[in-house]
C-alpha cells in the first residue's frame, strides 16, 4: 500500500508538469518575431492569444462539431489533423495534438499560414477585444 501513494502522487502531478501556460510578457518576448507580419502589432497578437487560450499551450476548445488546440487554438478542421474529423484539409501538414506540447516552432509556423491565408480576424476575439487600447499588452520595456 505504501508504494500505491507515491504513484498516485506522480499520476495526480504528472498532467500539471506537462502544461505550460506563460505570461504576458513570456509571450511577447517569446513571440517578438511574428512584430509586424501581416501587419499585425505584438500587441493585438498577446491580446489575441489572452483571449483565445490564455497562454496555455494544452488548451483545447471544442467548436461546433470541431476542435481547436494550443496557445493558438488552431482547428482541426482545416488546419490540422486529428481522427475526429479525417477529412480535415490538414493546410498546416501537422498532426493537432503537436499545438500542445511547449515547442512553438510548429505552431508559429501554421499560424502564420492562418494570417497569410485568413488573417488575424481568424480569432474571433482579435476584432472584438484587441483592436483598441493595446498598452497593457506591450511588455517592450522588460
Amino acid at each position: 500500500m505504501m508504494s500505491f501513494v507515491p504513484l498516485l502522487l506522480v499520476a495526480i502531478l504528472f498532467p500539471a508538469i506537462q502544461a505550460v501556460q506563460f505570461t504576458k510578457c513570456e509571450m511577447f518576448h517569446l513571440l517578438k518575431d511574428m512584430n509586424g507580419y501581416r501587419d499585425f502589432t505584438l500587441p493585438e497578437l498577446i491580446c489575441t492569444l489572452f483571449h483565445a487560450s490564455a497562454y496555455d499551450t494544452q488548451a483545447i476548445v471544442e467548436n461546433d462539431g470541431s476542435t481547436e488546440y494550443g496557445l493558438f487554438q488552431i482547428s482541426n478542421k482545416h488546419w490540422c489533423r486529428s481522427d475526429q474529423i479525417p477529412e480535415s484539409r490538414d493546410i498546416c501538414g501537422i498532426s493537432c495534438d503537436k499545438f500542445l506540447d511547449d515547442d512553438l516552432t510548429d505552431d508559429i509556423m501554421c499560424t502564420k499560414k492562418i494570417l497569410d491565408i485568413k488573417g488575424i480576424d481568424y480569432w474571433l476575439a482579435h476584432k472584438a477585444l484587441c483592436t483598441d487600447k493595446l498598452e497593457q499588452w506591450n511588455c517592450e520595456k522588460l
